[in-house]
């Protein structure tokens, strides 16, 4: 069986529907930065997308390869996320998405290096004819956070993070939202194939205490 990250580790991917505080470790991931409305057809967005499952993908099939990763072992590719902020806006101004700026990601294995990523975009770039140098390998320490699972549509957000925010507050902490610290959000559903109303993303954000 191979490992699922969503699985192992459902504190983090598969919280209740109900706000929670959790400590989230340092992880590594694939990024593509980017701004722009998520939804435009043809868009930086969905090309980002695009870009990270090609080098996603490539590491992942590293197995049959000549490459050979140590400590490799097989896994399910972890879930689209991303890491979402507008300037001059504290959270998220769902009525203006053309003034997004994002980090989309997608979660590394522990076991992949620099070196191994630095193979992987190569070899991606080599296999599909395609200019994968806009991705990057990230360490992102989130720390502490308050998260919730919604379902439905993201333009429905606000009213989860409402929620979560009455939560925080209950619970002694504050929102923490800065330059370094972003709205988090991880997509466990395939918005091409689901439904809008039941859509899963989990929203996370970084709070302290007051």
């Amino acid at each position: 069986m191979a490992f699922d990250y969503k699985k192992e580790y459902k504190e983090f991917y598969m919280p209740k529907r109900k706000p929670s505080i959790v400590t989230v470790p340092r992880m590594n991931y694939l990024a593509v930065r980017g701004h722009g409305d998520p939804n435009q057809e043809d868009g930086e967005y969905k090309h980002a997308i695009g870009l990270l499952y090609g080098v996603a993908y490539t590491i992942k099939m590293s197995k049959k390869g000549s490459h050979q990763i140590e400590g490799y072992f097989d896994y399910v590719v972890p879930p689209l996320e991303g890491f979402w902020w507008q300037d001059n806006v504290i959270g998220v101004d769902y009525a203006h998405k053309e003034s997004f700026q994002w980090i989309s990601v997608i979660r590394l294995p522990d076991f992949v290096t620099k070196e191994d990523f630095e193979w992987a975009i190569e070899e991606a770039s080599r296999k599909k004819k395609m200019d994968f140098s806009k991705v990057q390998f990230l360490t992102y320490n989130e720390g502490l956070c308050v998260q919730c699972m919604h379902i439905g549509a993201y333009d429905d957000e606000p009213a989860t993070v409402a929620l979560m925010h009455e939560y925080m507050k209950s619970q002694g902490y504050q929102l923490d939202i800065t330059d370094k610290r972003l709205h988090h959000e991880i997509y466990l559903s395939d918005a091409r194939k689901v439904a809008p109303e039941k859509l899963k993303t989990v929203i996370r954000h970084p709070i302290k205490l007051i």
